[in-house]
């Protein structure tokens, strides 16, 4: 009877270890997909795009060689032969809607503005979807004109073709959750293609985790003289702007001001490239956009899911929205010779380890409670979920005057935890959810107070 004990014992004692056995810290298939991303590819995207003379919304689409129309045919074109060499696995279309000039100051004429998707979808949550989007179209001085060459070469031939790029080298993975790659039209008319798309995506029912906006991604050389290839910026909005009055009342006695989804999806493309790309230097914005501007992420934050945009550090004005002429010895216009290939590679990198690394990542926890007022200690509790590839959870916190998630420990595969020693007045929690690969969910911020 002693030796049965023992041996109960003993194996009680593994499963437990077992349990709480911390997961990899990296996922090798990360490194090999920072390595895949072609400068040489995105150069020929990027020339292809800007070799379209306009790209405005509202320019031909009966030619084959120049106006929007072309622009748009050619990118599908290329979703589908990215989807063959795959084994069908993109379903390639277009969304579109049709805009009117009546009311819309930016619309000369009405006209359908059109979306190319190409959906990668997952094996486990096929209605989970990961968005990284580019803009098709491009402008001249005069955003009413559709006629003057406009090539665009950054803004945003260069977001355009990471999207392509993270489409071919991601493609050759299987994920949990699906990826959406997507050129989208009408941002110089006023974000339309976001819309429409945020809408469609509202109407289907998606569950939309992340959207990564990729907005100009291609320039190294700020207006200013300052010359950065590793530097690049991610701008987040602090919290939903369809949050409650009752969410916004508890910010009161508990915080969260900068800790909305949008926040927490910027904080993990942070980490991700701290972790597999170290050599960037990743700048998280404390704005929805550009100081009095806004991007085609806005229009998914608007119905309540979480985005952001990624771009450049240094922005040169006079590379963006100019017709191409030379004044007083200055070059204007957004032309090929502006964008640095490599520097472009870089940040298309970083988009497809945050999509890889959340596609690989279960769902984040739900239902995230805490607790601990007048306790030396930090009680958080969450709701855990069915299935096998879940290792654990993992509790992060970090002072409240941090922007990032500085400290972290691995709890195992638990529903609750109590940090001891540690005052929950002074810090900020979250739990993410840790797959046996290493890949982690974005932070899940508390919701709820739990007060037993």
């Amino acid at each position: 009877m002693k030796n049965i004990i023992t041996a109960f014992l003993f194996i009680s004692t593994l499963t437990l270890s077992a349990q709480n056995t911390p997961p990899p810290e990296v996922d090798l298939r990360i490194y090999d997909i920072v390595d895949a991303v072609s400068a040489e590819r995105l150069e020929n995207d990027i020339r292809k795009l800007a070799g379209f003379g306009t790209r405005n919304t509202f320019s031909d689409t009966v030619s084959n060689t120049r106006g929007i129309g072309a622009a748009r045919r050619w990118i599908k074109s290329e979703f589908d032969k990215i989807s063959k060499d795959c084994k069908n696995c993109l379903e390639v279309f277009y969304q579109k809607d049709f805009v009117t000039k009546e009311g819309n100051n930016r619309v000369p004429k009405d006209a359908y503005v059109v979306n190319v998707v190409a959906i990668q979808k997952g094996t486990e949550y096929p209605n989970s979807f990961i968005i990284m989007s580019g803009d098709i179209d491009s402008r001249a001085s005069d955003t009413m004109d559709f006629t003057t060459d406009a090539p665009g070469a950054n803004d945003n031939a260069s977001g355009m073709a990471g999207t392509m790029e993270a489409a071919r080298v991601l493609s050759k993975y299987k994920f949990k959750h699906s990826i959406i790659y997507v050129g989208l039209s009408g941002e110089e008319q006023g974000l339309f293609g976001g819309s429409g798309l945020a809408k469609y995506a509202k109407d289907k029912g998606w569950n939309i985790i992340a959207v990564l906006n990729n907005d100009m991604i291609g320039n190294i050389e700020g207006v200013d003289g300052v010359v950065d290839n590793r530097t690049f910026r991610i701008f987040s909005e602090p919290v939903p702007p369809t949050e409650t009055e009752r969410e916004r009342a508890m910010r009161r006695y508990y915080g969260g001001e900068v800790d909305g989804i949008s926040r927490q999806l910027a904080r993990y493309v942070h980490k991700q490239t701290q972790t597999y790309m170290p050599e960037m230097n990743p700048m998280m914005i404390y704005r929805l956009d550009r100081f009095g501007r806004g991007g085609h992420h806005k229009p998914f934050n608007d119905l309540g899911f979480a985005g952001i945009r990624i771009m450049e550090a240094h922005e040169n004005y006079n590379r963006q929205h100019q017709d191409i002429r030379t004044e007083n010895g200055i070059e204007y216009g957004d032309v090929i010779e502006g964008v640095n290939f490599d520097y472009a590679k870089k940040l298309t990198a970083v988009n497809a380890i945050a999509m890889a690394g959340l596609a690989w990542a279960p769902p984040a926890p739900k239902n995230v409670g805490i607790g601990g007022v007048v306790e030396p200690s930090a009680k958080l509790a969450w709701e855990t979920q069915e299935s096998d590839d879940i290792i654990g959870y993992k509790i992060y916190w970090r002072l409240t005057t941090s922007p990032t998630w500085d400290n972290s420990r691995f709890v195992g595969k638990v529903d609750k935890y109590t940090l001891e020693g540690i005052v929950v007045d002074n810090y900020y929690f979250g739990v993410a959810a840790v797959s046996k690969s290493g890949n982690e969910s974005v932070v899940a911020f508390p919701e709820r107070v739990i007060r037993d």
